[in-house]
């Protein structure tokens, strides 16, 4: 009972500080992580607490996402630096530990690299990854039908669509790139030549 009861705690305070659209899809996140959890044998609730707080930090300013990492000794790449918002990751996963008490470590990576992967990642962050990109609200992308189907066939190549699809993107639009995404999706190109 008490995990029930925390994660309706997690809900409702992560509620408070999410305006509707991004608590939507937060929610999103949190039923399709839980679906992927059942799918790959991790733990539901694992996967329901890092859904529910992966985004913890989106709605917060880029100055207090900066502050957060730069009073705490977070590193900050210059990318990173330029684009304050990518830090949402990193600094949600100090707030979820010292704001909302969460204890485990797997818990934050998921939340830390649920934008951009890294290499090596543990099933809860490739669920957490992978949930963000598939959620039910998340608007059309070239390939999503796809890669949602894909993700509970093979996770590590649902998570290398993404990858590439987000590489795609970011070019064709002209976006900065964070190096750890192309570190990334080069891990799990190899991974899958290797396979």
């Amino acid at each position: 009972m008490k995990k029930k009861n925390d994660l309706k705690r997690l809900r409702k305070a992560v509620k408070k500080r999410q305006d509707a659209r991004r608590f939507e899809h937060t929610m999103g996140v949190e039923f399709t992580a839980a679906a992927l959890a059942m799918r790959y044998d991790e733990s539901i609730y694992d996967a329901r607490a890092a859904g529910i707080l992966h985004d913890c930090a989106k709605c917060i300013s880029d100055e207090k996402r900066l502050a957060i990492c730069d009073k705490n000794g977070i590193v900050v790449t210059d990318i990173e630096r330029r684009n304050p918002f990518l830090l949402h990751g990193k600094a949600g996963a100090y707030l979820a530990e010292k704001k909302y008490g969460v204890k485990d470590q797997n818990i934050f990576n998921a939340i830390q690299f649920h934008t951009t992967g890294r290499e090596a990642m543990s099933t809860l962050e490739k669920i957490i990854f992978v949930a963000d990109y598939i959620e039910p609200g998340r608007k059309q992308v070239p390939g999503l039908s796809e890669i949602r189907k894909l993700a509970f066939i093979d996770l590590d190549e649902a998570v290398l669509q993404i990858l590439e699809n987000t590489l795609d993107y970011l070019r064709n639009s002209g976006g900065e790139i964070d190096p750890m995404t192309e570190v990334t999706c080069n891990y799990y190109r190899e991974k899958a030549r290797r396979a």
